[in-house]
């Protein structure tokens, strides 16, 4: 699924995977964030991820020009987790708008544990 912006000049096709590159590392660059999760705890064994495979626990969901963006992650032990979830909110929302031209519609963050 990719991203399709229409402009007086034509159209920008941006693919799923620059998108989950963006977001990933937009959230890494927030402070009290550890690692990414590759998938749901609830589901079982949970994998911990740098910043080598950060588009694992990212999900992107587009309509039209909307985004809609999951984001599981690990934090830092000793941080306030809701200001650590209101800095990454408010950094991957900037970050995808400018880089992309598409507008954020929700960023759900799932906080799959605490690093020490």
């Amino acid at each position: 699924m990719e991203c399709k912006i229409k402009n007086d000049l034509g159209t920008i096709s941006i693919s799923e995977d620059v998108m989950l590159k963006v977001a990933g590392y937009a959230a890494l660059e927030c402070y009290g964030i550890v690692a990414m999760s590759s998938k749901r705890a609830k589901d079982g064994f949970v994998e911990w991820l740098g910043r080598e495979n950060l588009t694992k626990g990212v999900q992107i969901r587009v309509d039209e020009n909307v985004i809609d963006v999951d984001l599981f992650i690990i934090v830092e032990y000793g941080i306030s987790i809701a200001e650590v979830c209101n800095a990454i909110t408010e950094t991957v929302r900037y970050k995808m708008e400018s880089m992309t031209g598409a507008k954020v519609r929700c960023i759900n963050i799932t906080v799959e544990g605490i690093r020490v």
